[in-house]
């Protein structure tokens, strides 16, 4: 009796957690059998396995065959086990040495003609596999995922066969082409596209600058989703460790990796009528759902009230912590969700409240009962609320005016949110309240202003620290290490839709 031994890897998140792969060959009647909590879609791979064997040139034991997936208490599933499996079982039979594949881990599926098919979670996987000391061999369809681990000790194969002869006689297997061309800037949009709007831009550069929550409220046709839109080109662009992690996302989600916009801000425009385990994930096994995608970039929901209620609540969690768990009976999976949140809605349910070129036709109970589907926790957890009015006539035609670039703001975003780092390490948005008493004090005058606002709009105690935190980043904008009065006033302004209960 020959036990074979090899490596691969498990789903779980963004993580991959290493799975030893153990293949007996033993006398009895002929049977596979796969063992270590493997799910459907493992146990058939015993089929597609036999066929990529024999199809390979190779031959398929006609024994008694064993395959242990260990540590049996995760959970296993997707066919992305077949290639180790089948080389452990040539190994177990000694058609291969057995000791050739104990340094090796394997991650793809195969067809029934021993081709090696793409699978999710290449990249998570190369990334914990860096360093090990432990060759990985992937699919060759997943060579441009794979080379952003930058692994030495990673290795490419298009087929079964491929494999085999390499591991029986040496001959080399590919390697990922180590260079990384600068991803293709699809930045096309810029918000001097944007005519007037001079105080929904402001607040924009605002949320850009310190990563805060913003709500926008205004009829239609007045520029709301074309502002949101803008955001991700003036947020500077992601470090390395946040674009792995972005991309990593992608990896293991059920979309196609896209190398071209790895390095890109994440935009995500879920459409109203998406599902709560469609916003934050679910489904077995679990798949990260549209916050996760939104990770290091901006989540967009436009028309917000239409979204479902138990939709906008499942975001109050995520917004604070910046992850999210998924539990299931077998399994507990986290996901990180660091966005930024970006909704637009109409003042009404016609859309125009307060339009003095539009006759509204709500009554004043229809109007209370759609701007309160936006739940008071959920409000709270939105830095800046600001209305987004008609542009007045002839603003469109007007050639005179002179728009921000976006390189120019840029610039000042960049500088200014490196200005926070130093001081701080983090955004001004992510300060908690030890940090806002070291960071955002007040003088005894704007103390007063303060707390008279929040008496006035009945405000929260969450949506005090929230003034403080904003008035922090107009204070950084101008330049000014104190906040002062009219940083706090600012401030205060964005809170429109703050009410007493």
């Amino acid at each position: 009796m020959t036990v074979a031994t090899t490596f691969s890897s498990a789903e779980l998140g963004i993580d991959a957690p290493l799975v030893i792969v153990e293949a007996d060959v033993s006398s009895g009647l002929p049977k596979t059998l796969i063992v270590g909590l493997a799910e459907t879609a493992v146990r058939e791979s015993k089929d597609r396995v036999k066929a990529a064997i024999t199809t390979s040139g190779f031959e398929y034991p006609s024994r008694r065959i064993t395959v242990n997936l260990a540590p049996a208490d995760l959970p296993k599933s997707t066919g992305r086990y077949d290639l180790a499996i089948a080389v452990s079982i040539l190994a177990a039979s000694n058609q291969i040495p057995p000791e050739s594949i104990n340094s090796y881990e394997f991650l793809g599926e195969l067809s029934l003609t021993g081709a090696l098919r793409a699978v999710r979670g290449i990249l998570p996987t190369a990334l914990r596999n860096k360093g090990q000391r432990r060759r990985l061999v992937v699919p060759k369809a997943c060579e441009l995922e794979a080379a952003l681990a930058e692994s030495e000790d990673l290795y490419l194969a298009s087929s079964l066969h491929e494999v085999l002869v390499h591991l029986a006689t040496g001959q080399p297997l590919a390697t990922p082409r180590q260079w990384q061309p600068d991803p293709e800037d699809s930045e096309t949009a810029s918000l001097a596209d944007v005519k007037g709007q001079a105080s929904a831009k402001r607040a924009l550069t605002i949320a850009a600058t310190g990563g805060h929550n913003l709500l926008m409220v205004g009829p239609p046709g007045t520029g709301k989703t074309m502002l949101a839109s803008r955001l991700p080109s003036l947020i500077p662009q992601m470090t390395l460790e946040e674009s792995l992690q972005v991309a990593s996302i992608a990896s293991v989600s059920r979309q196609l990796f896209e190398y071209k916009k790895w390095r890109q801000r994440p935009f995500r425009r879920p459409h109203h009528t998406a599902s709560a385990v469609a916003m934050v994930g679910g489904s077995n096994p679990p798949k990260p759902g549209e916050i996760s995608l939104a990770h290091n970039g901006v989540l967009f929901l436009d028309e917000v009230p239409e979204y479902s209620r138990q939709v906008l609540e499942v975001l109050r969690e995520p917004l604070e912590s910046g992850e999210i768990w998924i539990s299931r009976a077998a399994q507990q999976v986290r996901y990180p969700a660091h966005f930024q949140l970006i909704a637009a809605m109409n003042p009404c349910p016609c859309g125009y409240f307060g339009d003095d070129t539009r006759q509204c036709d709500c009554s004043a109970q229809q109007i209370h009962r759609y701007r309160s589907r936006l739940s008071g926790p959920l409000l709270d957890r939105i830095d800046l609320h600001i209305e987004v009015p008609p542009l007045p006539t002839g603003t469109l035609s007007d050639k005179t005016t002179v728009e921000p670039e976006n390189r120019e703001l840029k610039s000042t975003i960049a500088n200014t949110r490196t200005l926070m780092l130093e001081r701080q390490g983090m955004l001004n948005s992510k300060l908690d309240n030890q940090q806002i008493a070291r960071h955002c004090q007040l003088s005894r005058g704007d103390t007063r202003i303060l707390d008279d606002s929040v008496n006035q709009l009945g405000i929260s105690a969450r949506g005090y620290f929230k003034i403080l935190k904003v008035a922090r980043t107009i204070a950084d904008l101008s330049g000014i290490g104190r906040i002062e009065t009219p940083h706090l006033v600012e401030a205060i302004g964005y809170r429109k839709l703050d009410r007493s209960p």
